[in-house]
């Protein structure tokens, strides 16, 4: 990790590492699940009202797109817990670590569609199938534009994770580099798992 362009480690043990970005990670998508379980809970209410009779085919299919991908963003985004249960002080966390960061971004990723293709569904209903199309396209590129292709951007420009900028995010913070890696983990980071 110390080559030129690659992020500067932080004072921390593999360990540490380990648990941080665990706790990272499942703050993350405990905010990311709360969302999609709101759509998915109230997409599946939704045949159950009298105004669903009288949708079209077209709608029917597009519920059933909308509902199938609101299951599986929810199970891509509590994977990672049901993961961590099974795997819980067995040695494993680098590699839960990892295989949550795929199950999180592909998660992120179906949340993005299941709210697209909702959005499509109320607003053509609501005000036709053109109105409906670019109001969803819209949404759709505003998730694509914020959630993947502007943080991948950022990701891509020299310097990011550098020593430099971790010393400038460090000024502004108020915090020294090394303070900060002296830290002990905090909240279930601290457990071993």
């Amino acid at each position: 990790m110390g080559e030129a362009g690659s992020p500067v480690p932080r004072e921390e043990s593999e360990e540490h590492r380990d648990d941080r970005n665990l706790a990272e990670l499942l703050q993350e998508l405990r905010v990311a699940g709360l969302g999609v379980q709101v759509l998915f809970g109230f997409l599946l209410s939704l045949p159950f009202t009298n105004r669903f009779a009288t949708v079209s085919r077209g709608e029917r299919d597009l519920y059933l797109v909308c509902l199938t991908l609101s299951a599986v963003a929810t199970a891509l985004l509590v994977g990672p817990v049901a993961y961590h249960r099974l795997v819980f002080r067995r040695g494993q966390k680098e590699g839960l670590v990892r295989a949550a960061n795929v199950m999180a971004i592909f998660g992120l990723g179906t949340v993005g569609l299941a709210v697209s293709a909702s959005i499509l569904l109320v607003t053509s209903y609501v005000a036709g199938g053109l109105a409906g199309g670019l109001i969803a396209a819209f949404v759709a590129g505003m998730f694509a534009l914020l959630w993947f292709a502007f943080p991948l951007t950022r990701r891509r420009l020299p310097g990011s994770g550098s020593a430099a900028q971790l010393s400038r995010s460090a000024r502004f913070t108020g915090t020294r580099l090394s303070r900060r890696a002296s830290r002990p983990p905090r909240g279930p980071a601290g457990s071993p798992g």
